[in-house]
């Protein structure tokens, strides 16, 4: 597992024209560090960063709150046909994303959304299927006792989600930004179909656009792309080791909710 990755350091520290080199040098016979600054700004590395972030963190932030808030209606909120809503969330995760794409993409050609960051990520914000399973599941684990005491005291369901659930439920919510924040970081089909604008670009977009016809004509300058990967690496990584221990409390508890 580790492999790809090692080989990948090597390449982003070897002059290009060692890379292809045969026999393959494992190691590189001059280290070059200047490739860390040099890639990025071949890649326009800190425009794309910036994009990336505001769309990771707006997606992300919508991803979980409207799944937290749908797991909580169906798991602590009785009215009629919420196992028919929560078996139709279920049955979505299922359908490929594929699927929606051409309808998806077609509602936002017709808004005049095309190029613009809002297909990325307003879809976010009406819920992951998967993550509302989650939520429930969690919601579900959770006594209901604790919702019966808040109400004597006059709690309503908006306050007792905020002041009550998401404390109580932290493991779920971390476990949820984890996972949302890397799919978004990570996103390569959406920004593809979306977006045209090179300067509207994510990091995704940029690195294979890069590799695949910016520059077109020149040898492909993989020390250069190694080394911006490596930094495109970095924050869905972070994100995990400070967060691991909550991350894993919040899969495991996920085995102990009521069905």
């Amino acid at each position: 597992m580790l492999a790809p990755l090692v080989w990948m350091v090597t390449i982003a520290l070897k002059p290009n024209g060692d890379i292809l080199s045969l026999p393959p040098q494992f190691l590189p016979s001059t280290y070059q560090w200047s490739n860390f600054i040099d890639g990025p700004r071949e890649v326009n590395f800190l425009q794309l960063l910036g994009n990336t972030l505001v769309i990771t963190a707006v997606s992300t932030f919508g991803s979980v709150a409207s799944s937290m808030c749908a797991g909580y209606a169906i798991a602590r909120i009785r009215f009629p046909g919420r196992k028919l809503w929560f078996y139709l969330f279920t049955f979505s995760i299922f359908v490929p994303g594929i699927v929606t794409l051409i309808p998806i993409q077609r509602l936002f050609f017709s808004l005049n959304l095309i190029d613009t960051w809002v297909p990325l990520f307003l879809p976010a914000f009406f819920g992951n299927p998967l993550f509302i399973f989650l939520a429930r599941q969690y919601f579900m684990s959770v006594p209901r006792s604790i919702d019966d005491s808040a109400m004597i005291d006059g709690a309503g369901h908006w306050k007792i989600f905020t002041r009550l659930m998401i404390p109580l439920t932290k493991p779920l919510w971390i476990t949820m930004t984890i996972l949302a924040f890397q799919a978004s970081w990570n996103d390569y089909l959406n920004p593809l179909v979306y977006l045209n604008t090179p300067s509207k670009y994510t990091l995704s977009l940029g690195m294979a656009s890069f590799m695949g016809g910016l520059n077109s004509g020149a040898s492909p300058e993989f020390n250069f792309y190694m080394a911006s990967n490596l930094m495109y690496m970095i924050p869905p990584l972070l994100l995990f080791f400070l967060a691991q221990r909550h991350f894993m409390l919040g899969l495991g508890a996920l085995g102990m909710a009521d069905k």
